[in-house]
């Protein structure tokens, strides 16, 4: 399984951002822009708190079984390994959410004056930082679940010569 990389997340980030705001300009001229939902960082904030809780709840178990404390619970390598895709695509997801509401802030940021644009603008901005707590909470998470380096093998996946 391969790492997350910041800037393939920075890279969804920053074409959802543009193509989000290119989409608002877009959409206002032909109409109104429809509203971000207050639900939006909620639920961002929501998926941030149960990567964290994984996180911390996997660091736990893992150090309690490194330490080989008794009654210590171990750590199923299936669970482990799902809880890490869940965490990729969690920050995959977030990336292009919070992209998306960040090209609509920043939209929303010519029209402050405006009651109901400024609260849409401030859901907006909530919205992508919700979305960077999910990030990092999937990066914390796949750290937590690394396997540590194999001396053996040298990183290389085969053995040494003999």
């Amino acid at each position: 399984m391969r790492e997350l990389r910041i800037r393939v997340l920075a890279g969804v980030f920053v074409v959802a951002g543009i193509l989000s705001w290119a989409g608002a300009r877009l959409w206002n001229s032909i109409g109104t822009l429809p509203s971000v939902p207050l639900a939006a960082p909620v639920v961002l904030a929501l998926i941030a708190a149960v990567l964290l809780a994984t996180a911390l709840s996997l660091r736990a178990r893992l150090r309690a079984q490194r330490e080989r404390r008794p009654g210590a619970k171990g750590v199923d390598p299936l669970m482990a390994a799902r809880a890490v895709v869940f965490g990729q695509a969690s920050a995959l997801v977030a990336a292009l959410v919070a992209g998306m509401y960040g090209g609509a802030g920043a939209f929303l940021l010519e029209s402050l004056d405006i009651p109901a644009r400024r609260d849409q603008a401030i859901y907006a901005g909530c919205s992508v930082v919700a979305g960077v707590a999910v990030v990092a909470a999937a990066i914390f998470l796949e750290k937590v679940c690394k396997l540590p380096e194999d001396d053996e093998h040298n990183g290389t996946g085969t053995a040494p010569a003999a």
